[in-house]
């Protein structure tokens, strides 16, 4: 809250515990989304014998990137994630959830934390020339182009532009439904990350790391209406900023709870393209940061023009 306290008119938080900004009036209401929350572990079972903690996974969790990763619980315990069997039989398969465990024993034997209590995984952040490697760039990195279209704007524009920092969008975009149904918006954009086709799997997606802003066209929960991919195209090309056409085969945003409030809001999605999504390394393009940030601001500063 005090990193854009001074960047809005106004600042309140709603039952569910998302943060709603607001900024400038007149003209549409536009609701931007970048949720806060990220994907977790929840414990919720401790072996009598071991005192290893089972547990749950909060969002989506990957098996084949837990094995000896460290998490980290509210009161600063940190554990080991270990497993039975972790290369499957033959090597050839991947463990389910109830087959990892949690230590988090100290030098006593005594482990330390209880059932109920959540964890993120815990590993530092680093760059690497313009790019930069962590956990939760999903969608903290959302949150940036957020925050920093809000310090570009300076309180000035002549739309009234609410920038609602959301909760629990990894279990089902319920911050988004509740804070759309209070915004009211005229236009939602949801601000989030999209996977890449330029790894070594080839998948078969035109977004690539370094391409630029990713306007998205569809995912599993939007079709973006076509007023809104020309109203975004539009402005990207005057304003000269790189930009790509995403399509996403899997997986959704807040716009998909946007569009479906009350009697239903038009919805886009600005992306920034991500390697290795839901893991603790997850790699982002500074240059499609910043590509997010002008295409955001550009879309704020001006009327909105819908075709």
């Amino acid at each position: 809250m005090e990193e854009v306290a001074d960047l809005c008119d106004e600042m309140t938080v709603d039952g569910l515990g998302n943060l709603i900004c607001k900024v400038g009036s007149g003209g549409k209401r536009i609701m931007m989304a970048a949720h806060m929350d990220e994907i977790g572990l929840m414990a919720n079972y401790t072996e009598p014998k071991t005192g290893y903690l089972r547990f749950t996974g909060i969002g989506g969790i990957f098996q084949n990137s837990l094995f000896g990763n460290r998490v980290m619980f509210e009161d600063g315990t940190v554990g080991v994630i270990g497993g039975e069997d972790v290369v499957g039989k033959g090597r050839t398969s991947i463990p389910g959830l109830n087959k990892f465990f949690i230590d988090t024993e100290d030098e006593t034997g005594q482990q330390r934390v209880s059932e109920g209590q959540p964890c993120s995984m815990w590993r530092e952040t680093t760059r690497r020339g313009g790019r930069v490697i962590g956990k939760a760039m999903d969608d903290r990195i959302g949150c940036v182009v957020a925050i920093e279209t809000m310090r570009k704007l300076n309180k000035q524009a002549p739309n009234e532009c609410v920038f609602v920092f959301t909760v629990q969008e990894e279990v089902g975009t319920r911050g988004a439904r509740a804070a759309a149904y209070g915004v009211d918006p005229d236009i939602g954009i949801a601000l989030d990350v999209t996977a890449t086709g330029d790894d070594i799997n080839n998948r078969k997606m035109a977004v690539k790391l370094g391409g630029g802003a990713a306007i998205k066209v569809h995912d599993s929960t939007l079709i973006v209406p076509p007023a809104i991919v020309r109203w975004m195209v539009s402005r990207a090309e005057a304003d000269g900023i790189p930009y790509q056409r995403e399509l996403l085969v899997g997986g959704g945003t807040d716009g998909g709870a946007i569009q479906v409030a009350r009697a239903g809001v038009p919805a886009g999605c600005i992306s920034i393209p991500l390697r290795y999504v839901h893991t603790t390394s997850e790699t982002a393009d500074m240059n499609d940061v910043q590509a997010c940030i002008d295409l955001l601001t550009g879309l704020l500063r001006n009327p909105v023009e819908l075709e």
